[in-house]
């Protein structure tokens, strides 16, 4: 049975109510390296109009005739109860307009949202199979998310660029060029994923079933071998073991990947359902849809910048920590040696503590020598 917008399941047997947030910014669940980049983008005139024109060269009209003759439009005639979880997503995060969802068959659990004029939420039966009501409602909250933030337009630019790079690879530096591109917005993807994951949170407004999605994600359907707390466990010992070798394969592990790991985005979820931005969120204190466009670019890069230094300051990966003991000695070395030359410069290092250059006794109306006040007497 499923839950309609009042908070009721078909067949008249109260559901669990859930709370909706009224014209809610997807600033307001977006990590803050996804926002600052989001409110940049956004701040270009005609960005979104350049892109979209750019659908001619991308198989989004192909794509769409795909899902329409080969796979199942959800509807209230076909997969009725992913219908109904979809119009909740909706209301819930006050999406205007619901977006198309299709399962398509692939025995691989997936889910994805894409299409630069139009969203579209696309659904295998892998993942249909192997997540139950409360699961799958956090998976179509994701996908919501991502419309709502606009991610669909975004990521569709990275599958263009991606597609550039294989093309320009015979030309010398030119895939170099495009690579570095491909490789920030690659980050910039998986820092999304953790907004989506964010998003499926609120609409599904259940942490252990987001937690048994992302486990299931990982080991299948298996959740009677597995353990939230265990599989958390994994995500502390991956963050802090090894040595500056494992650190460096980290990086070189994560590189080419679209969405972060999996026990990386469980760890996550959990912590920012703990924090004080989730809890405000939670009653009602968010930023508008509204305000979007007086949202400030350099207040939104000043935020993902400390979220970075943050991440490296609490990180326990030895590569994280020797950056930020590096960044923390240099700073220390940097004020060390500024208030040497402070000292040195204003004549400090010339004199002992309480006493002049004469060897007088110091006192609040220092006088130089032709027995005129000092010029750093105060009246």
């Amino acid at each position: 049975m499923t839950e309609n917008h009042d908070g009721k399941q078909q067949g008249g047997v109260p559901g669990r109510q859930r709370k909706r947030f009224p014209g809610i910014s997807s600033r307001a669940y977006e990590h803050p390296a996804d926002r600052s980049a989001l409110v940049a983008l956004r701040k270009l005139t005609g960005f979104d109009t350049v892109f979209k024109a750019l659908s001619g060269l991308l198989p989004e009209r192909s794509l769409r005739l795909l899902y329409l003759s080969d796979s199942v439009r959800v509807s209230d005639a076909q997969f009725s109860h992913l219908n109904d979880m979809l119009r909740d997503a909706c209301y819930i995060l006050d999406l205007d307009r619901v977006p198309p969802m299709y399962v398509t068959q692939n025995p691989v659990p997936n889910a994805m949202c894409v299409g630069l004029d139009e969203p579209v939420i696309v659904l295998t039966t892998g993942l249909v199979e192997l997540l139950d009501e409360e699961e799958m409602r956090a998976v179509i909250g994701h996908e919501v998310g991502h419309a709502l933030s606009g991610h669909a337009v975004y990521r569709t630019v990275l599958l263009f660029l991606t597609n550039v790079a294989l093309k320009v690879a015979w030309i010398p530096l030119g895939n170099v060029a495009v690579m570095a591109i491909v490789t920030a917005l690659r980050e910039w993807f998986r820092k999304s994923e953790l907004s989506a994951d964010r998003a499926g949170l609120l609409v599904g407004q259940d942490l252990r079933a987001s937690m048994r999605g992302l486990m299931k994600l990982a080991g299948g359907n298996h959740l009677h071998e597995m353990n939230v707390d265990a599989f958390l466990a994994q995500a502390d010992e991956y963050e802090k073991a090894g040595d500056l070798r494992d650190s460096v394969l980290k990086i070189l592990n994560v590189l080419p990947r679209s969405h972060p790991f999996t026990t990386v985005r469980a760890a996550e979820l959990k912590r920012w359902s703990e924090s004080r931005d989730h809890q405000r969120l939670m009653d009602g204190h968010y930023p508008k849809r509204s305000e979007d466009k007086d949202a400030s670019v350099s207040d939104s890069f000043r935020e993902s910048a400390g979220h970075y230094a943050q991440t490296v300051r609490d990180s326990r990966d030895p590569l994280f920590k020797l950056v930020g003991d590096i960044a923390g000695g240099a700073g220390d070395l940097a004020g060390d040696l500024g208030g040497r030359l402070r000292t040195v410069f204003g004549g400090g290092a010339l004199k002992e503590p309480g006493k002049d250059t004469g060897g007088n006794t110091g006192s609040g109306s220092e006088k130089d020598t032709d027995g005129k006040p000092g010029e750093g007497s105060e009246a």
